[in-house]
């Protein structure tokens, strides 16, 4: 059990983190990518990589924070949906580097022009989205635990 000040702190913490990440991630499939597909293919890769990278170094934190705050919230209640939530913002992590993870090796690795760049990050596009759907699941479970 944790001091009751922290588990709030905790569960607020893990609300606004889950919906940054979830935001972010569906701004990245209902705009971004969209807006990239209608590049030519070497326009399309040059926006991918640079994007790739900036996109990593804002989500991947907030994916750990939210879990974390997840499981902070639950020491400080014991109530199951705080940890479940968690878990959701936690498996972005796997699924990312199992799944997600060799197709951004490939993209990394293109010079540019290549023809299975577009089917590639069009792929890359529908990879995403588990990613936005793991982050709106961890948002409504932290929702409804405090909501109801």
């Amino acid at each position: 059990m944790i001091p009751a000040g922290l588990a709030l702190l905790s569960a607020t913490m893990a609300l606004i983190v889950a919906a940054l990440f979830t935001g972010a991630a569906l701004y990245i499939n209902a705009v971004e990518q969209p807006a990239r597909l209608g590049l030519a293919d070497a326009a399309l890769l040059a926006e991918w990589k640079p994007s790739y990278k900036r996109g990593t170094l804002m989500q991947a934190p907030l994916a750990l924070l939210g879990a974390l705050f997840g499981v902070l919230a639950f020491l400080g209640g014991y109530d199951w949906r705080w940890l479940a939530g968690g878990l959701l913002m936690l498996a972005n992590w796997p699924f990312t580097f199992l799944v997600i993870m060799p197709v951004n090796r490939r993209l990394v690795a293109m010079t540019g022009g290549e023809p299975e760049a577009r089917p590639l990050i069009r792929r890359w596009g529908a990879l995403h989205a588990v990613r936005t759907a793991l982050g709106a699941a961890a948002t409504a479970v932290f929702a409804w635990v405090i909501l109801l």
